[in-house]
């Protein structure tokens, strides 16, 4: 079956489509939506989201003071190694700054600035009822205002003719859909759900990998797009990798299994062995590193340890510690050699030099003697009752994309950008994501070049 053309077909559902969606349809182009999940799991991995980082001026309702250009740009040069197109990354954070405004426009709420253990007060602005909130008022937005959408509705191939857009094929309701449109939006995501992709760059070690992401997440629409000629950028091992823990599900865990711990304790392999300074930073510009760290290690899991002292100091996770009455007890829960974990945290303790402990600044509290230190935070384990939290490398979402331009279209292979393909969200995120990341970033790659996507999109379908 043949559809009826429409000015802009977008293909994904999370906050990178629906931000172009609405762009596209208050500039008067019709749009469509496919979105390959269901109705009740739409929205990729928005669902799971918290916040998003915007430059600002200075302090709003939202955020306790000012997040300016220069110092955003820093942050992600540091948190990328840089590694990004850093004229696309100083243009994106420039339009970052009208977001905010902008999203509340479409009824999206935000709560009153946040204090407390994650330190983003200033820099990042939390959704009032967290991403699955935000997405329902941008859904709610997108359909009184006359965007089409369909759910279960998977992209399986596209029709280009000299590069340019013409059709897609659309699997819905166990048929093929011909869907012809004047532009097209990729914002379908990333392929962290396809194991076997993830084994392209990892090897078998991403058998053991958790996906903390969607399960709808594998990478059909990306690789049709690459497959047509579309300009690729990153490398399939790049991805924004946390350490969760380890009890989490194989999918779609969310936010809910991070853990915040890191700094206030040591990490040990299962040969309990510290291999990292868990006090190199401030959680929320580093907590990304320790995925690829944990994957690193043997059997690709580690272990958390803590004592008491720690237990109150970040926020909670969906399982509970596990406690014990002594290093040894602990070292049994977690099948590790007792006496190669007390020989750790003794090693560890006689290191400690005692400071000024404070959880949100980069306090003096450090190691002397050790490989690796602890270059902050640092406190003797000690005080009981002991606590650990098992963690395996959550994979939340990948770099390998599309290059795109300024405006969003989708780089081609022989040097040009397409006529009427655009990207946005995670499909294209590493363009300005090599490597690293820095919380709610990936919220503002979708939300802006989602809006610029869809802007353009229905400007070339109008002409």
């Amino acid at each position: 079956m043949t559809w009826e053309t429409v000015d802009v077909l977008i293909a994904g559902g999370g906050n990178a489509a629906l931000c172009a969606a609405i762009s596209a349809r208050r500039q008067g182009a019709s749009v469509r939506i496919v979105e390959a999940a269901p109705k009740f799991y739409r929205g990729g991995n928005t669902r799971h989201t918290r916040n998003m980082r915007c430059a600002h001026d200075s302090a709003t309702a939202t955020l306790t003071g000012p997040y300016t250009e220069d110092e955003f740009f820093e942050d992600l040069l540091r948190v990328t190694g840089g590694n990004t197109n850093q004229d696309l990354a100083r243009f994106m954070i420039a339009e970052s700054k009208g977001m905010l405004d902008w999203i509340t426009e479409q009824g999206v709420r935000f709560q009153p600035s946040l204090g407390g253990t994650l330190g983003l007060g200033r820099t990042n602005s939390f959704f009032l009822g967290g991403g699955r909130a935000m997405l329902n008022a941008l859904y709610r937005t997108a359909e009184e205002i006359g965007v089409e959408i369909h759910y279960d509705a998977e992209l399986v191939g596209l029709e280009l003719e000299d590069g340019q857009f013409q059709a897609a094929r659309v699997r819905l309701n166990d048929t093929v859909e011909h869907m012809p449109a004047r532009s097209f939006v990729a914002a379908a995501g990333g392929f962290e759900a396809n194991i076997d992709w993830l084994k392209q760059g990892w090897g078998e070690i991403a058998d053991n990998f958790l996906i903390r992401g969607t399960p709808y997440n594998r990478g059909s629409v990306l690789r049709l797009l690459l497959d047509a000629g579309a300009q690729p950028t990153g490398d399939v091992t790049q991805c924004h990798a946390v350490a969760i823990d380890a009890r989490a599900p194989k999918f779609d865990g969310g936010i809910i299994t991070r853990l915040d711990c890191v700094v206030f304790g040591i990490v040990v392999n299962r040969d309990a062995e510290r291999f990292y300074d868990e006090g190199e930073d401030i959680w929320p510009k580093r907590y990304a590193i320790w995925g690829r760290l944990v994957a690193a290690q043997p059997g690709q899991i580690a272990y958390i340890i803590f004592d008491s002292r720690s237990l109150k100091l970040f926020m909670p996770s969906l399982f509970p510690p596990i406690q014990a009455g002594s290093i040894s007890e602990l070292a049994e829960k977690l099948d590790l050699d007792p006496q190669a974990l007390n020989r750790t945290v003794t090693t560890f303790n006689a290191g400690v030099r005692d400071g000024d402990f404070d959880s949100t600044v980069l306090d003096n509290c450090h190691t002397e003697g050790l490989s690796p230190p602890k270059s902050h935070w640092a406190r003797r384990i000690e005080t009981p009752p002991y606590y650990a939290f098992p963690v395996r490398p959550g994979i939340t979402f990948t770099y390998l994309g599309t290059k795109v331009t300024r405006d969003a279209r989708i780089m081609m292979q022989d040097g040009r950008p397409a006529t009427n393909m655009f990207a946005a969200g995670e499909i294209m995120a590493g363009n300005v994501l090599g490597q690293g990341y820095a919380a709610g970033i990936g919220m503002t790659i979708g939300s802006v070049f989602g809006r610029i996507a869809g802007k353009g999109a229905a400007d070339h379908a109008q002409q």
